[in-house]
Formats: C-alpha cells, structure tokens, sequence
C-alpha cells in the first residue's frame, strides 16, 4: 500500500505496507490476513485444509507454510460427495482418488470477484473495477459498485455498457467480498430505486441496508467510476437546454482527450475518471471526488469539467463547472501537444524508449488554483524487465508557460521562479518537510518556490497519516503561494 503523491528519491512509491510478513510504517494500519483466496486474478478452484500445508512466503532457507483457517467453500464429505463435486467441476480423474483430501477439506469455487457477485445476482450490472479495503481488524475486503439497468425507460435515449443498450442506470447497491472467506454482502444504497424494489422483495435475505455498514467500511465508499463516465458522455449533449441549439449540436461535449503511452508508441484517448483530494470551489473542507474534464466537440480547448462527490452528505451527488467561452482555456491534449513539442523533453522521451524501457505518462490532472488553472502531468519510467516503473519527471503547466524537473518542488520552482527546467535530479533545489514552527513570509520567488515545496511535502504526509482537516490547510497554504508566484511572473 502506497499513497498516490508519494515517492522515494529514487522515484518508487513510498510503501505504507511492505514485505512479508506484512509491516507496516503507520501507527494504527496492520493487515492480520494478508491472504488473497478471492480477488481479481483468482480464477481456478482449490481444494483448502488438506494434508498437504499451503505455501505462504520464503523465509530463511525454508519455506513458511500455512493452513486455511477460515469457513470458506463447499466441505467436501465423504466418497459419495467427492465424487459429485467432482462431476460438477471437471475434476473426476483426481479428486475422488486424492490423498491430500479428507473429509474436512473445503472446495473454494467462484474466487473470481466477478464471476462471484454475477453468479450471486445476475440482474444487476456491476463496476469492472473493484478495489481493495483493510478493516478496522486487519482483514481484507473488496468493494464493487453495482447497478440496476433497464433498456426500456419510457421517451429515453439508449446509451451502452458493454455492448448492451441501456437508458437507465441507478448505483443502488455496493458489494463487498471478503478476500479471505469469500464472504459477499450486498448493502443497498438507494432504496428509492424502484427496480430494486422488486429484486428485494424476490431475494429478502440477498440484501442489508446501508445503516448495517461498519462505519469504517462506509468510510471507504466512493463515487463510481463507470456511473461518472456514462453521466459524463450524456451530458455532453443534454447539458443544452436551448432546442435550437441542442436541435443543430451547436455546443455539444465530450470527454477530453490525453496521450497514453504504450511501449514506444502513443495514442490518444478519452480521459479516465481520477481522483483527487481536493477543495472544491465555494466550499471549505477538503473532499475526496472523481473528475472529469470536457472539450467542445472536435476540438481541443476546456471547456468544463464534472466532479462527483464522495463525503458526507454529498455522497453520489455531482456538480459541473463551466468555463467562460470568451476565454481559450487550454484543453489536456493541448497541454500534451506542449509537452511533446518541448525539445528538450521530446529528446529524452525518446531516448528513454530506446534503451530497453518504456515511458509512461501518468494521467494529466487539472488542478484549479484560485483563479488559474495548473496542470500536472508525472511521466514514470519502467524497464522491459521491470514490473515497477519509476517516477522520472514531474511536468506542470499554466496557460502559457511550461516547466519540468525530476520533483514536484524543482518543477514549482522553475514554472514561477528563475531557475531552468531541468531532467537531472542533481540539480533540483533541496527542501525540508519539518517545519513545525512555520517559516517567516517569503516574499522573493526563490524562497516562494521553497515554500510551496515545503507546503506540498507537509500535505502529503498529513494525507499520509489521515489528517484531512490540516492537509486541507496545507493545501490552502499551498494554493496562496502559488497565486503569489503567479503574481511576481506577470
């Protein structure tokens, strides 16, 4: 487990949870089963307490083992029982005869996390990205966003999910997979849904409400993925409320576009949803949402972007902002344009992908600092043999300047100071993150570039630790100077 804003020196994440057996840097974070049985790459059956131990990791000369200890599976019984399960899952040369298994043992069947929840409720379409949670007790789980469909909603246009028509869609329900057990509970979060209204009433026991979600689950909840995309791509067109203008597409949207490297090549493609820790504009605290910016029709300029909202009781709840079409805002394709029309960055990338590695450029984020608009773009290094890349450059842009360097700091400080773009971390200023009695006020870029490098790396670890209320200061603070380094470049 690693935080998203932090790296090494070296450029690999800063782990939160390592090693194995599992250690962890944060007072309060442990992991008692590290044990993945159910997940996303689990896609075979397996036979669990037998006589034969399970490996669990290396260790010294030998091999530490284990025995599963959980109440997982399908017991398999005496002779006559093998032998139906074995008819039922292929297996009928070796079961029935196995030595290893005895009459305690356990089938573990279905441990595909999609698979699982499809072969529990297949009415219901869910979210292809599932992602991982530790709980209070150490324990692994898996959430999954899930949704009821219809095609045939009255005077609805028709959109698609996986080549399937669809014209409504509600994220009625989340579920969670232990990834020890296998254990899968589906919570409802909209019991207004009428749709399923009717699944609850077939299945009562298949479904809990969500006030039966341990609060440090509900904690993890998050705006879905797909419900942004699908949301976004309709309201591209149904923003317009004009009938002649919405009649001739005369303002239609669509995502924006990035490039995406992959190998040596590039192309270009619809913006994911990411997410940010971040102040939404007229609001005070610090949220964690899911963004997605827009781009008239054909071509490349910003013209809005969409959030949805993951806190509190803004939980599902969406907002877009415009921009003004008086102003040329430029778009993220624009922004990568810059960056591959930078000679001296255009040279190395391309060296870089000549040398037995791989350039990959991390998502463009557009970050709204006061009345600006800062782009930030990471670009990793990852060698052929290498499954980790590595961070190499940070590159970071306004609507007429660009900058890079190897750190966020070096590249702040180049973008409003008079320091010289640079890809040689030797030669990136050095800054310190302890500072507990706050610094004098700087008033000259230098010492503002140092700040704003002081301020970010205090917000990162104060998101590190799970301080949102002070990393959303520090992020306040960070904003400041960031305005006043505008401000001195003019």
């Amino acid at each position: 487990m690693n935080p998203v804003n932090g790296f090494t020196p070296e450029g690999l994440p800063t782990l939160l949870l390592s090693n194995m057996p599992v250690q962890s840097t944060v007072p309060g974070l442990k992991v008692t089963r590290p044990e993945i049985y159910f997940g996303e790459m689990t896609d075979t059956d397996v036979y669990v307490k037998t006589h034969q131990p399970e490996f669990n990791y290396p260790e010294g000369e030998a091999n530490n083992l284990a025995t599963y200890q959980g109440n997982g599976g399908i017991v398999v019984g005496g002779f006559l029982r093998r032998v139906l399960l074995a008819f039922d899952r292929g297996d009928i040369a070796k079961l029935p005869f196995s030595d290893d298994i005895n009459a305690q043992s356990r089938l573990l069947m279905r441990r595909n996390l999609r698979e699982r929840v499809a072969a529990l409720a297949p009415f219901l379409t869910f979210d292809q990205d599932p992602y991982i949670v530790v709980g209070e007790d150490g324990r692994l789980s898996w959430v999954m966003d899930a949704f009821t469909t219809s095609n045939e909603y009255p005077y609805s246009t028709h959109d698609g999910i996986d080549d399937r028509p669809i014209n409504y869609m509600r994220n009625s329900v989340k579920a969670v997979i232990d990834a020890y057990d296998g254990t899968t509970t589906f919570y409802v979060f909209d019991s207004a849904d009428p749709i399923l209204a009717d699944y609850r009433g077939i299945f009562p026991s298949l479904f809990k409400d969500r006030s039966a979600m341990p609060a440090w689950l509900n904690a993890h909840i998050r705006y879905p993925e797909l419900m942004l995309s699908v949301q976004a791509q309709v309201y591209g067109l149904y923003h317009m409320t004009n009938p002649e203008v919405f009649y001739n597409r005369e303002d239609l949207w669509t995502v924006a576009s990035e490039t995406r490297s992959t190998g040596a090549e590039q192309a270009t493609a619809p913006m994911d949803p990411n997410f940010v820790l971040m102040k939404l504009p007229g609001e005070d605290g610090l949220e964690f949402v899911e963004i997605l910016p827009f781009t008239p029709a054909n071509r490349n300029n910003l013209i809005g972007w969409i959030a949805g909202r993951s806190d509190g009781e803004h939980y599902g709840t969406s907002v877009v902002y415009d921009f003004p079409k008086t102003r040329l805002v430029d778009g993220p394709q624009q922004i990568e344009s810059r960056i591959d029309q930078n000679a001296q960055l255009s040279g190395q990338l391309t060296l870089w992908n000549q040398q037995g590695s791989h350039v990959r450029r991390g998502s463009l984020l557009v970050i709204p600092c006061g009345k600006a608009l800062l782009y930030a773009e990471p670009i990793y290094l990852q060698a052929e043999r290498s499954p980790m890349p590595e961070l190499r450059l940070v590159v970071l842009a306004l609507q007429d300047k660009l900058a890079y360097a190897p750190t966020f700091e070096a590249a702040l400080a180049s973008l409003f100071g008079s320091e010289q773009s640079t890809l040689r971390a030797s030669e990136t200023p050095s800054t310190s993150s302890a500072n507990p009695a706050g610094p004098a006020p700087a008033t000259d870029v230098k010492s503002l570039a140092a700040q704003a490098g002081r301020d970010f790396s205090d917000y990162q670890r104060l998101t590190s630790d799970g301080k949102l209320s002070e990393a959303g200061q520090k992020l306040d603070d960070l904003k400041r100077v960031i305005e006043q380094l505008s401000a001195k470049a003019k």
